[in-house]
């Protein structure tokens, strides 16, 4: 029997699809990698039965990325990354999934795409068959591949899609390919060069990466104009005339003045005057217009993502993220489209019965199929998904907070965009005072139509007039002169944002709710109430510094005129290489003036932000020239010796402390300690060890005493390891001094923390070995605070195998440890089961410290 290896986008995406396709009757396996299952059962393809086998990815299964060597930022020059090699690399080594797929597809004889609908959608694909062929025998005939078009995951949707396959999209995926060489060479090029260069010269720019994005920037420049236009507007003083009426019912109505305003005083109280003559306010005609409040289109992702923050307070890239979640779990269509127009053939009848019997609006849905369900409008046809739709009911029990307000909301604006418009009675009556005219407009429901189900757009109660008759005079009951003054705008909403993006052609519907977090993420601007975007200094004075150099950098305009041709590589009418030779050219050349004239950002940023030297306070000794050292605590947290010019990275999103002046054997350097609390990870580390690995298996930046492998340094892992790391295949556990009195082990490559012995006064590691593998301890308590058998104040044992330290463990860390693998310890009994510790003779300790 042939086999048929199916691939979907996401893990639950697959269960989902797999229990459709197979009416339930799937038996499921998990994957050799652990985090993808596998479903199979046997059904009808292409007249035939085959054994079908669903999987999935976890995403884009490879990531592109410049060649070993480029990723050094001290050695390699940020212009030579326009130029130099990339290749693609998996996108999460952990997961394997290149691998699980060359395994799993190794004996099949059809390949059936079902990857997200989407240009990264088709990018995947190919990323999939590329995988899948690296463990076939054979070549996979294309004929035999096949790609699945699908909007909703329910039965229907599902089971056409299989019966109407199609072939994946080459165009597409290169488009893909192109923005994410394009976005990773311009991106990385100037981002290095920007950070080396700020963060080697001011000490309070709070943000560890000070990046530069082809849409990124852009996004952040409409920010900063809007903030631009508020710092730089003037308010002018303008006067109002304001008349208050009473009706024959003794109602109040303020009056709307026919010149609106006046910005000259002196005239302004001519017309006040003019009008105090009077006593009563003549009505000089009533006209009632019938109008209508219509209803909403279909929704897109670009305006669910406006609603998601102006409506319901949610960032776009959550809004997303929820969006994407109900989906996978069917409640709701496919939530990335540019179209707000229903095809044809599209069942609007079906989708919203199913909604009738719902608590919260089925009473609505039955009114809408008594009285007849409304034509949507007509939108925009952009050739991908059908716009968003509730694909099946859902009640607030089923649903969490914010996934039920976003579901909410989609359905009812489905249900609103099947409705009847809003029908009411517009009616304007006209005064007469002196030779003044003043207006007064009220609004009169005549039909709630769609408002009922959006009931925010309902029309408030004071919105009607009290009843005036043609001819008649209204009694004056005030006349005042309001000073006003003109406003300035306000910051950008992120819902003014995204509708900025889509006008700009500035990034997808996909990427949008991206940059803006990334902008957010990246201290370049702050969200505050009403989800407005307040740039922060550093966000000012990068864009400031752009539009200095060169504004192109920052404008709109480059990056649209990309997007189009990115557009034309999917369309199949534009060459894939040369719309990135010429792109990735004329950015290259962008960059060279932008080094060579950075010295005209610099000046803003000399205004903005103090210099490293004048910048943080005094902490540890420098080995070199044994002046204090200064510690900056904004992002990045660092070193910086003004005496040495030297500046030296820091572990980061921890607390910083001396560790009793204790000092490095190899540098002389004051070693510093590391934490993130109590309960989190914590090492000491020597800060210029951190910058410069004294050994080949230590990483820069990595690397703190727990993976220092100096022989005999009383601070290093031979001399405070305990044993290996039982849930990570190459750490190991080591004792942290300097967390005392709260001691922990911590593993020094994972996460793994074992919290023990708490308030004793010393713990120490011996030479010997536990029959586990593990390193014995001795702990010492102080009399009055013993926590061991008898009130013994010192005992010497195994941490996962003695009794009496069982008690002092948490329990659920403590387990004993597999033995620690590699250079053996040299007993005579040649067991070679503990920690590798250095040899007792010391011509063989010096060249263990050499070699």
């Amino acid at each position: 029997m042939k086999t048929a290896l199916m691939v979907a986008e996401k893990p639950s995406l697959a269960a989902s699809l797999a229990g459709i396709l197979s009416n339930g009757r799937c038996s499921a396996r998990k994957g050799l990698n652990g985090s993808c299952s596998v479903h199979e059962w046997t059904g009808p393809f292409k007249s035939e039965t085959v054994n079908f086998k669903m999987t999935s990815v976890c995403g884009h299964v490879m990531s592109l990325d410049f060649n070993g060597k480029y990723n050094n930022w001290d050695k390699v020059d940020p212009v030579e990354l326009f130029s130099c090699p990339t290749e693609k690399k998996e996108a999460v080594p952990k997961l394997k999934i290149p691998y699980f797929l060359a395994k799993e597809g190794a004996n099949c004889d059809y390949l059936i795409l079902w990857l997200d609908c989407d240009k990264e959608g088709e990018n995947i694909c190919y990323e999939v068959i590329y995988a899948v062929q690296q463990g076939l025998h054979r070549e996979l005939d294309p004929n035999n591949i096949w790609r699945a078009h699908f909007s909703a995951i329910t039965e229907k949707d599902i089971k056409a899609a299989l019966a109407n396959l199609g072939k994946p999209n080459e165009n597409e995926a290169r488009s893909v390919d192109a923005r994410q060489e394009l976005d990773l060479r311009i991106g990385c090029a100037f981002t290095r060069f920007q950070t080396k260069f700020f963060q080697g010269k001011y000490g309070d720019l709070d943000a560890s990466l000070i990046s530069y994005g082809p849409c990124q920037t852009p996004t952040l420049g409409f920010c900063v104009q809007r903030h631009d236009e508020i710092q730089t507007f003037k308010p002018d003083p303008y006067w109002v005339v304001q008349v208050t009426v009473k009706s024959s019912d003794g109602q109040d109505v303020v009056l709307n003045w026919n010149r609106v305003r006046c910005f000259d005083k002196e005239i302004a109280n001519i017309f006040l005057a003019q009008v105090k003559e009077h006593a009563h306010a003549r009505i000089v005609s009533i006209i009632s217009t019938e109008k209508s409040k219509t209803r909403p289109i279909a929704l897109n992702t670009v305006e669910l993502m406006r609603v998601a923050s102006s409506g319901l307070g949610m960032g776009p890239h959550h809004a997303m993220q929820i969006a994407e979640r109900l989906y996978t779990q069917g409640y709701i269509s496919y939530p990335r489209t540019e179209t707000t127009s229903y095809p044809e053939n599209f069942d609007l009848l079906a989708t919203l019965k199913q909604q009738q019997n719902s608590s919260e609006w089925g009473e609505d849905v039955r009114k809408i199929l008594s009285t007849g369900m409304n034509r949507p409008k007509k939108g925009h046809d952009a050739g991908d998904h059908p716009p968003i739709t509730p694909m099946k009911s859902a009640s607030r029990n089923e649903l969490d907070g914010d996934a039920w307000r976003l579901y909410d909301y989609i359905t009812r604006h489905f249900i609103a965009s099947v409705a009847f418009d809003c029908k009411y009675l517009s009616t304007t009556v006209k005064f007469e005072i002196g030779t003044e005219i003043f207006t007064a407009v009220g609004k009169t429901l005549l039909d709630p139509g769609y408002t009922t189900v959006l009931t925010w757009q309902a029309f408030g109660a004071n919105e009607t007039l009290p009843k005036f008759t043609s001819g008649e005079n209204a009694n004056i009951h005030e006349v005042k002169l309001l000073e006003c003054y003109t406003q300035p705008p306000d910051h950008l909403t992120e819902a003014e944002l995204i509708s900025l993006m889509e006008k700009h052609g500035i990034g997808t519907d996909a990427s949008i709710p991206v940059h803006i977090n990334n902008i957010c993420i990246r201290n370049y601007v702050t969200v505050t109430a009403g989800r407005r975007l307040i740039p922060t200094p550093l966000g000012i004075v990068l864009v400031h510094g752009y539009q200095k150099i060169d504004p192109e950098l920052v404008l709109p305009t480059m990056r649209s005129a990309v997007e189009e041709q990115l557009n034309l590589i999917a369309q199949g009418r534009a060459d894939f290489h040369a719309v990135l030779l010429h792109t990735v050219e004329i950015f290259k050349q962008k960059f060279t003036y932008f080094v060579q004239s950075i010295d005209g950002m610099d000046q803003l940023f000399e205004v903005s932000f103090s210099p490293l030297s004048a910048s943080g306070k005094s902490h540890s000794r420098c080995g070199k020239c044994r002046r204090y050292m200064k510690y900056i605590q904004t992002k990045p947290s660092r070193m910086h010796c003004s005496q040495c010019n030297e500046t030296y990275n820091l572990p980061q999103n921890g607390n910083i402390r001396i560790y009793k002046e204790l000092k490095c054997p190899l540098d002389d350097f004051e070693l510093l300690s590391w934490s993130t609390g109590a309960k989190g990870k914590s090492y000491t580390f020597c800060p210029y060890c951190y910058n410069n690995p004294p050994f080949r298996d230590m990483k820069r930046g990595m690397s703190g005493c727990n993976s220092c492998t100096h022989p005999t340094c009383p601070h290093g892992m031979y001399n405070n390891g305990i044993s290996s790391c039982l849930e990570c295949e190459t750490g190991i556990l080591v004792l942290d001094p300097s967390a005392a009195p709260k001691w922990k082990l911590g593993c020094n490559r994972c996460d793994v923390i074992i919290h023990l012995f708490d308030d004793a006064h010393r713990v120490s590691v011996e030479s010997d070995i536990c029959d586990c593998g593990a390193q014995r301890v001795t702990v010492e308590y102080k009399q009055d605070k013993s926590k061991l058998p008898n009130e013994t104040t010192e005992l010497t044992g195994c941490v996962f195998c003695t009794p009496a330290f069982v008690a002092l463990v948490e329990k659920y860390r403590a387990v004993a440890s597999r033995p620690v693998t590699g250079r053996s310890r040299g007993h005579s009994r040649g067991r070679g089961r503990g920690k590798p510790r250095p040899p007792k003779d010391r011509m063989a300790q010096l060249a263990a410290y050499f070699v």
